[in-house]
Protein backbone atom coordinates (compact mmCIF):
# COMPACT_ATOMS: atom_id res chain seq x y z
CA UNK A 1 0.00 0.00 0.00
CA UNK A 2 1.09 3.78 -1.12
CA UNK A 3 -0.29 7.00 0.53
CA UNK A 4 -0.97 9.98 -1.93
CA UNK A 5 0.78 12.84 -1.49
CA UNK A 6 -1.70 14.67 -3.86
CA UNK A 7 -4.63 13.25 -1.74
CA UNK A 8 -2.59 14.13 1.11
CA UNK A 9 -1.93 17.40 0.42
CA UNK A 10 -5.47 18.65 -0.56
CA UNK A 11 -6.93 16.92 2.72
CA UNK A 12 -4.51 19.00 4.82
CA UNK A 13 -5.33 22.03 2.76
CA UNK A 14 -8.78 22.35 3.29
CA UNK A 15 -7.92 22.94 7.26
CA UNK A 16 -6.29 26.25 6.01
CA UNK A 17 -7.21 29.61 4.69
CA UNK A 18 -4.66 29.49 1.85
CA UNK A 19 -1.78 28.23 0.63
CA UNK A 20 0.48 30.58 2.62
CA UNK A 21 -1.09 29.88 5.50
CA UNK A 22 -0.53 26.32 5.45
CA UNK A 23 3.27 26.96 4.24
CA UNK A 24 3.53 28.41 7.23
CA UNK A 25 2.33 26.18 9.49
CA UNK A 26 4.37 23.65 8.94
CA UNK A 27 7.71 22.92 10.02
CA UNK A 28 10.75 23.56 9.00
CA UNK A 29 14.47 21.81 9.57
CA UNK A 30 18.22 23.15 8.99
CA UNK A 31 19.72 23.05 5.61
CA UNK A 32 22.86 20.65 5.67
CA UNK A 33 25.63 23.27 6.10
CA UNK A 34 23.30 25.12 9.01
CA UNK A 35 23.99 21.43 10.86
CA UNK A 36 27.83 21.51 10.62
CA UNK A 37 27.96 25.13 11.53
CA UNK A 38 26.73 24.41 15.19
CA UNK A 39 28.90 23.75 17.74
CA UNK A 40 29.17 20.88 19.47
CA UNK A 41 27.75 21.68 22.62
CA UNK A 42 24.48 22.28 21.35
CA UNK A 43 23.79 19.03 20.31
CA UNK A 44 24.26 18.30 23.80
CA UNK A 45 21.96 20.89 24.74
CA UNK A 46 19.03 19.49 22.62
CA UNK A 47 19.72 15.93 23.56
CA UNK A 48 19.57 16.79 27.81
CA UNK A 49 16.71 18.66 26.78
CA UNK A 50 14.83 16.14 25.05
CA UNK A 51 15.83 13.78 27.83
CA UNK A 52 13.91 15.76 29.97
CA UNK A 53 10.84 16.59 28.24
CA UNK A 54 10.25 12.95 28.26
CA UNK A 55 7.72 12.11 30.38
CA UNK A 56 7.46 15.58 31.31
CA UNK A 57 5.21 18.98 29.77
CA UNK A 58 7.86 20.29 26.95
CA UNK A 59 6.48 23.93 28.27
CA UNK A 60 7.88 23.46 31.82
CA UNK A 61 11.02 21.91 30.19
CA UNK A 62 11.64 24.63 27.72
CA UNK A 63 11.55 27.53 30.21
CA UNK A 64 13.71 26.19 32.66
CA UNK A 65 16.21 25.55 30.26
CA UNK A 66 17.98 28.90 30.22
CA UNK A 67 19.15 27.74 33.77
CA UNK A 68 19.96 24.50 32.66
CA UNK A 69 22.42 26.07 30.29
CA UNK A 70 24.05 28.39 33.39
CA UNK A 71 24.06 25.72 35.05
CA UNK A 72 25.85 23.37 32.74
CA UNK A 73 28.26 25.98 31.87
CA UNK A 74 26.61 25.91 28.14
CA UNK A 75 27.00 22.18 27.64
CA UNK A 76 30.43 22.00 26.31
CA UNK A 77 31.24 18.38 25.65
CA UNK A 78 34.61 17.88 26.90
CA UNK A 79 33.64 19.43 30.00
CA UNK A 80 30.31 17.60 30.55
CA UNK A 81 32.05 14.11 30.05
CA UNK A 82 34.00 14.71 32.92
CA UNK A 83 30.65 14.95 34.94
CA UNK A 84 31.26 12.94 38.56
CA UNK A 85 28.72 11.78 41.08
CA UNK A 86 29.59 14.43 43.41
CA UNK A 87 29.22 16.86 40.05
CA UNK A 88 25.95 15.50 40.31
CA UNK A 89 25.28 15.64 43.84
CA UNK A 90 25.60 19.47 43.42
CA UNK A 91 22.88 20.12 40.76
CA UNK A 92 20.20 18.13 42.29
CA UNK A 93 20.86 20.83 45.07
CA UNK A 94 20.06 23.75 42.72
CA UNK A 95 16.07 24.16 42.55
CA UNK A 96 16.85 26.25 39.54
CA UNK A 97 16.50 22.95 37.11
CA UNK A 98 14.37 20.09 37.39
CA UNK A 99 16.30 17.58 39.80
CA UNK A 100 16.04 14.78 38.65
CA UNK A 101 19.24 12.38 39.27
CA UNK A 102 18.39 9.74 36.70
CA UNK A 103 18.06 12.11 33.76
CA UNK A 104 21.06 14.65 35.40
CA UNK A 105 23.22 11.38 34.50
CA UNK A 106 22.75 11.31 31.18
CA UNK A 107 24.68 15.01 30.66
CA UNK A 108 28.05 13.22 30.87
CA UNK A 109 27.23 9.33 28.93
CA UNK A 110 26.08 11.76 26.12
CA UNK A 111 28.84 13.62 26.32
CA UNK A 112 31.15 10.80 25.88
CA UNK A 113 28.92 9.81 23.13
CA UNK A 114 29.55 13.37 21.37
CA UNK A 115 33.06 12.89 22.04
CA UNK A 116 33.31 9.35 20.63
CA UNK A 117 31.69 10.00 17.71
CA UNK A 118 34.15 13.26 16.73
CA UNK A 119 36.91 11.12 16.88
CA UNK A 120 35.91 7.77 15.17
CA UNK A 121 34.52 9.60 12.20
CA UNK A 122 37.37 12.83 12.59
CA UNK A 123 34.10 16.04 12.61
CA UNK A 124 32.12 17.71 14.56
CA UNK A 125 28.50 16.43 15.47
CA UNK A 126 27.05 18.31 13.38
CA UNK A 127 28.66 16.90 10.38
CA UNK A 128 28.07 13.22 11.25
CA UNK A 129 24.18 14.83 11.61
CA UNK A 130 24.28 16.32 8.89
CA UNK A 131 25.55 13.70 6.42
CA UNK A 132 23.30 11.22 7.69
CA UNK A 133 20.10 10.50 4.65
CA UNK A 134 17.11 10.74 5.07
CA UNK A 135 16.30 7.89 3.31
CA UNK A 136 17.76 6.25 6.06
CA UNK A 137 16.59 8.40 9.34
CA UNK A 138 15.20 5.07 11.23
CA UNK A 139 18.93 3.70 11.05
CA UNK A 140 19.80 7.28 12.65
CA UNK A 141 17.14 6.40 15.47
CA UNK A 142 18.74 3.17 16.12
CA UNK A 143 21.87 4.20 16.46
CA UNK A 144 21.23 7.42 18.66
CA UNK A 145 18.94 4.79 21.33
CA UNK A 146 21.84 2.25 20.80
CA UNK A 147 24.93 4.51 22.11
CA UNK A 148 23.24 7.73 23.61
CA UNK A 149 21.94 7.72 26.57
CA UNK A 150 17.90 7.76 27.41
CA UNK A 151 17.41 8.39 23.68
CA UNK A 152 15.39 5.20 22.87
CA UNK A 153 11.66 5.46 21.82
CA UNK A 154 10.59 8.43 20.49
CA UNK A 155 13.86 10.33 21.71
CA UNK A 156 15.80 10.18 19.27
CA UNK A 157 13.61 11.67 17.16
CA UNK A 158 12.56 14.97 19.30
CA UNK A 159 16.48 15.30 19.45
CA UNK A 160 16.67 15.44 16.19
CA UNK A 161 13.49 18.08 16.01
CA UNK A 162 15.40 20.05 18.39
CA UNK A 163 18.42 20.09 16.74
CA UNK A 164 16.82 20.86 13.36
CA UNK A 165 17.88 17.36 11.84
CA UNK A 166 15.09 17.22 8.99
CA UNK A 167 13.19 13.80 10.73
CA UNK A 168 9.41 12.13 10.92
CA UNK A 169 8.09 11.68 13.92
CA UNK A 170 5.64 8.59 15.48
CA UNK A 171 2.83 10.89 16.67
CA UNK A 172 -0.05 8.69 17.62
CA UNK A 173 -1.61 10.89 14.74
CA UNK A 174 0.76 9.98 12.11
CA UNK A 175 0.10 6.13 13.28
CA UNK A 176 -3.61 6.19 13.09
CA UNK A 177 -3.30 8.20 9.44
CA UNK A 178 -0.32 5.63 8.40
CA UNK A 179 -2.38 2.28 9.49
CA UNK A 180 -5.80 3.68 7.79
CA UNK A 181 -3.70 3.70 4.33
CA UNK A 182 -2.71 -0.21 5.02
CA UNK A 183 0.79 0.87 5.33
CA UNK A 184 0.96 -0.57 8.72
CA UNK A 185 -1.65 -2.60 11.02
CA UNK A 186 -0.32 -2.29 14.33
CA UNK A 187 1.79 0.39 15.89
CA UNK A 188 5.45 0.08 14.71
CA UNK A 189 8.29 -1.29 16.61
CA UNK A 190 10.19 -4.22 15.15
CA UNK A 191 13.21 -2.95 12.46
CA UNK A 192 10.53 -4.61 9.78
CA UNK A 193 8.33 -2.19 11.40
CA UNK A 194 10.60 0.52 10.94
CA UNK A 195 11.77 -0.06 7.65
CA UNK A 196 7.93 -0.18 6.00
CA UNK A 197 7.46 2.98 7.37
CA UNK A 198 10.70 4.41 6.23
CA UNK A 199 9.99 2.73 2.79
CA UNK A 200 6.56 5.37 3.03
CA UNK A 201 8.00 8.40 4.03
CA UNK A 202 10.41 7.74 1.38
CA UNK A 203 7.81 7.67 -1.34
CA UNK A 204 5.70 10.86 -0.13
CA UNK A 205 8.80 12.89 -0.47
CA UNK A 206 9.88 12.03 -3.62
CA UNK A 207 6.48 12.50 -5.31
CA UNK A 208 6.39 16.05 -2.99
CA UNK A 209 9.88 17.29 -2.51
CA UNK A 210 9.25 18.02 0.95
CA UNK A 211 11.12 17.53 4.29
CA UNK A 212 10.01 14.71 6.29
CA UNK A 213 9.06 16.98 9.33
CA UNK A 214 6.62 18.64 7.04
CA UNK A 215 5.29 15.24 5.71
CA UNK A 216 4.75 13.65 9.35
CA UNK A 217 3.21 17.34 10.24
CA UNK A 218 0.89 16.71 6.72
CA UNK A 219 0.13 12.70 8.51
CA UNK A 220 -0.72 13.66 11.83
CA UNK A 221 -3.18 16.63 10.25
CA UNK A 222 -4.65 14.87 8.08
CA UNK A 223 -6.30 12.86 11.48
CA UNK A 224 -6.06 15.42 13.92
CA UNK A 225 -7.02 19.17 12.48
CA UNK A 226 -5.88 20.79 16.10
CA UNK A 227 -2.65 19.25 15.12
Amino acid sequence: MTLDYHWLHDTVRKRFESDEAMEAFLPTALAPEELKQKGDDRYLSAMSQRVFQAGMQHSMVDAKWPEFEKAFSGFAPGQMALLGPQQIEDHMQNDRIIRDRTKLQTIPKNARFILDVRQERGCGFGEFIAGWPGADTVGLWRLLARRGARLGGRSAAGFLRLAGKDTFLLTSDVVARLMAAGIIDHAPTSQRDMQIVQDAFNALQQDSGRPLCQLSAMLSLSINPKF
